[in-house]
């Protein structure tokens, strides 16, 4: 089951102690940290005694790591009206909910008085300030910490564990996995840590964490690594360690150490029923971080490989409709046009099993390929009809986001020919310009109209919608509703468990298995 998820940064002390107990959410943890005293190197520190596998004190180790611990402080002017407030996952900067008082009290009043002289377009602009937390790699001053503590600031400053203030300025920054570079000037070399090889970290090695939880600088909590290779739905490139040390509202940004003082992660999300911790917080791995940081230091930028597919996960029910043993690997839902994969000659359909003789599955894909060096040529193994092929492609750069085109209002669509898939819980009609218009489909676009869908039928439970165009069935391209019945009848002929359509939705081309109950899928 997933996680419900919902993140957010620290922000300010007087809004978070406003702020009302909330549903369960997966939250940032942002926060404000220490600072370096004495410059010990952190390869001298002595190692952590071991009796029986357990620790016997985490004194030695945090006494060492404590300096390279910084807090991250930052301060935003918001206007009144603006959406800066909206646009903060973490809605710890949001204006408190109006309690509920007794009707004409002198507390509704005041307290309408005070949200309407808030949210109105000639108040004074507010100055937000948020804390969280971060960690010195370089004794030169390069601070490693999250995007969302920092970003939208006006300022931002340090705190080292000695109270010395810094003001620092923005290397980079990176939205997709929600990591930061900041520099800071110092008169003296500054105390710091390493990035570790997290992969050699395995589920039950012990981790400590440190930060600066709800501003508490300065701050040292332990536990065990809970499990590898999360995935919170927050990004294609999620692959979280999740851990039981007590992670807050704070300690976004700050590292997690292993027990030779090596940085295995950056503590950046916690599932929350109430905003604090319930022993399941997420650290971005440092085997994914280094290459990021890495990048922002020497361009202030990243640049990410790309290979132009839609993929998704390799189910049971999917892997039956293609006849593929066994169930894994990453689907081809869509080959970008004159993107690298489409000039490798791969095809929707495909199963991408491998990449660089490396096992994969879908999930993991868009990470690895991430990864890759721009113009590097890479080999899929990829199964097609049977077949195992090995491709090489030529990794290019991610393309910048484009913007969404604007929606325009279309007239009704005319489908009279519906064809009602009963069993399957849709009825399918022509796809034609007014169709197009409609949906905001483009003039290119080819298959079978879904015009309806029946409330808690197969095709709901799934996802599909009125509007979606189904383009192909058991790889085989649909154009009309006639071709869609005539292949769902072949599937039923050929005595399969299910029929694999390939449905065009909102977020673009997906594989959806649909199973298959005798003569009456229809």
């Amino acid at each position: 089951m997933r996680l419900p998820v919902r993140l957010f940064c620290a922000a300010s002390l007087s809004c978070l102690l406003l702020a009302g107990v909330a549903s369960p959410v997966v939250a940032w943890a942002s926060d404000s940290a220490a600072a370096p005293a004495a410059v010990t190197p952190p390869a001298a520190a002595p190692a952590v005694s071991m009796r029986h596998g357990v620790p016997d004190s985490f004194a030695d180790l945090a006494a060492r790591l404590l300096p390279a611990v910084v807090n991250v402080s930052t301060t935003q002017t918001v206007k009144s009206g603006s959406t800066d407030d909206e646009d903060d996952e973490d809605g710890d900067d949001q204006l408190p909910q109006m309690p509920n008082f007794p009707q004409g009290s002198p507390f509704e009043k005041f307290f309408h008085d005070f949200m309407n002289r808030q949210s109105s377009p000639d108040a004074p602009p507010r100055r937000m300030q948020a804390l969280g937390s971060g960690f010195i790699i370089d004794a030169s001053g390069y601070i490693v910490t999250n995007n969302h503590v920092i970003r939208h600031a006006d300022k931002v400053t340090v705190t080292l564990q000695d109270n010395t203030v810094l003001t620092a300025k923005q290397i980079g920054h990176d939205d997709r996995t929600d990591l930061a570079l900041l520099k800071v000037e110092s008169k003296k070399p500054l105390p710091f840590v390493h990035f570790g090889d997290s992969d050699k970290r395995r589920v039950g090695d012990w981790v400590l964490a440190i930060g600066n939880p709800f501003g508490l600088s300065g701050t040292v909590t332990a536990g065990i690594i809970s499990s590898r290779g999360r995935n919170i739905d927050q990004g294609p490139y999620d692959d979280f360690i999740q851990t039981d040390a007590p992670i807050n509202k704070g300690n976004s940004g700050g590292p997690l150490f292993d027990m030779d003082g090596n940085v295995i992660g950056v503590n950046t999300a916690i599932y929350s029923p109430s905003g604090g911790s319930v022993g399941i917080g997420f650290s971005i791995p440092a085997n994914e971080a280094q290459g990021i940081i890495d990048q922002l230091r020497k361009t202030g930028k990243v640049s990410r490989g790309w290979l132009g597919v839609r993929i998704q996960n390799v189910t049971e029910e999917i892997a039956e409709g293609l006849n593929l043993t066994p169930a894994r690997g990453a689907l081809v839902a869509g080959v970008e046009k004159d993107g690298p994969a489409a000039k490798a000659k791969l095809q929707t359909g495909d199963v991408i099993q491998t990449l660089n003789g490396v096992a994969i599955e879908g999930k993991a894909l868009p990470r690895l390929s991430a990864q890759l060096p721009v113009g590097t040529v890479a080999h899929l193994g990829v199964w097609r009809h049977g077949k195992v092929l090995d491709l090489p492609v030529t990794i290019a750069a991610l393309p910048e986001a484009a913007a969404e085109p604007e929606k325009k209002e279309a007239p009704a669509a005319k489908n009279a020919k519906d064809v009602s898939f009963a069993a399957l819980g849709f009825s399918a009609g022509q796809l034609d310009d007014a169709a197009r218009q409609k949906y905001n489909l483009p003039a290119t676009q080819k298959g079978v109209l879904i015009t309806s869908v029946k409330d808690g039928g197969l095709a709901s439970d799934r996802g599909l919608k009125e509007g979606d165009v189904v383009t192909e069935v058991q790889q085989a391209e649909v154009s009309t509703p006639a071709d869609l019945k005539k292949r769902i009848e072949a599937a039923q002929k050929a005595k399969k468990k299910s029929v694999l359509l390939l449905v065009h939705d909102a977020d673009g081309l997906r594989w959806v298995p649909f199973p298959l109950n005798g003569d009456d899928a229809q």
